[in-house]
């Protein structure tokens, strides 16, 4: 007897829009309680809060804002929970502790999937949040707020969520998008020179893979920008938003296929955050990755070396380094897990699928290729060194 098979096909629209303000929790300012509205529910909504224990420290006032705004909507919003403060950095990834504490915050206060899980802080933190969120009662509607240069223009405006395992970035975690994501510039102003700098990595990271225009703008305000030009780092966030949010909508969302045009200078970069212990931050780290890649480009002679120079010279005047000494140690056994080449395999392996790597074909177009040659690796390395 031949039984039929049955088959289930459907699709799930996604939507999010990512807001821009000053002010967010200044009372005046409606964002969140429009945002909130737009969902069409009658009742107050459950809404809970998690910060970044860096962003509380420069923004005391935070906690008292927070709690005065959802008092001035208490028609809209009511908390659910203390605000929660927990650390942040991508060492807060790697904290097993850090997942369980907020579960048993969505338990203890009741969150359901009706609710709103609302992160506030850098990358890592929002990594983490969206984490929590996405898995508890299979998903509560979170909010992120980023709160530096990296995670307003890049990390935190995306569908991922993860946190670290097995000593690797980003091994656990899942594709869910956010119910909102709202950029507020004021968290910028009090952000270390590394933090407000390191944002800049991924915008000139999606330059020089997809828009010569926006790498022109870039290099014609580096100097600026590293002064922290608060216009132009408002124009650099918005248009690598858009860029970013154009790429997610594209034909992979939740990258089922191999390539991943916006890691350029990632495979590099998430090694070298390893191999330093995460003194190394992601932005400098992929700084030093595009760098990388692009001296690799140009070994390969895939660009000038007329571009290969504007691009090192961008990259020096944002205030980036070149060359780390974790870069060159055990580098020429690939195999060893502590070589910066060993992390092509890690990289291949968090992929899922063949070897997928971007390098520049020339300023504002990237080109996949499936190898890498480990000894003009070693040469792009040691030429790194030599800057």
């Amino acid at each position: 007897m031949h039984i039929p098979s049955l088959k289930q096909q459907f699709q799930v629209a996604f939507s999010y829009d990512v807001h821009f303000t000053e002010g967010l929790f200044n009372a005046d300012n409606t964002l969140i309680r429009d945002v909130l509205k737009q969902d069409g529910g009658a009742e107050p909504r459950k809404i809970f809060f998690v910060v970044d224990d860096g962003v509380a420290a420069q923004h005391p006032q935070l906690m008292g804002a927070i709690t005065s705004y959802v008092a001035a909507h208490a028609d809209v919003m009511q908390l659910s929970g203390p605000i929660t403060v927990i650390p942040g950095g991508e060492q807060c990834k790697n904290e097993p502790a850090l997942v369980q504490q907020l579960l048993d915050a969505v338990n203890t206060y009741h969150i359901d999937r009706h609710s709103y899980f609302v992160g506030i802080g850098g990358g890592a933190v929002l990594d983490l949040v969206g984490y929590v969120a996405s898995v508890a009662h299979r998903g509560i509607r979170h909010i992120r707020i980023p709160t530096t240069v990296l995670s307003q223009n890049d990390s935190g405006i995306g569908v991922k969520n993860s946190v670290n395992a097995f000593g690797k970035k980003n091994f656990l975690g899942n594709f869910a998008p956010p119910y909102a994501v709202l950029n507020d510039f004021e968290f910028l102003l009090t952000l270390e020179d590394r933090d407000w700098r390191g944002g800049i990595a991924e915008a000139l990271k999606v330059s020089l893979i997809k828009d010569a225009k926006f790498f022109a703008f870039i290099q014609y305000n580096a100097a600026k920008l590293a002064a922290r030009d608060m216009p132009a780092m408002q124009y650099l966030i918005h248009r690598c938003a858009e860029m970013h949010l154009q790429h997610i909508a594209g034909g992979d969302p939740f990258e089922q296929g191999s390539s991943r045009p916006l890691d350029f200078g990632h495979w590099s970069a998430h090694k070298l955050e390893q191999l330093s212990n995460y003194r190394i931050r992601h932005g400098e780290a992929v700084a030093i990755g595009i760098a990388l890649d692009s001296v690799y480009s140009h070994l390969q002679g895939r660009i000038t070396e007329a571009e290969l120079d504007q691009i090192i010279s961008v990259i020096r005047t944002l205030g980036f380094a070149l060359y780390e000494p974790e870069m060159s140690v055990h580098l020429a056994d690939a195999a060893h897990p502590q070589s910066m080449q060993h992390g092509l395999q890690e990289f291949r392996e968090h992929l899922g699928g063949k070897l997928t790597i971007m390098l520049l074909e020339k300023i504002g177009r990237g080109v996949e290729v499936h190898e890498m040659d480990g000894q003009l690796v070693e040469e792009a390395v040691r030429k790194l060194q030599q800057y």
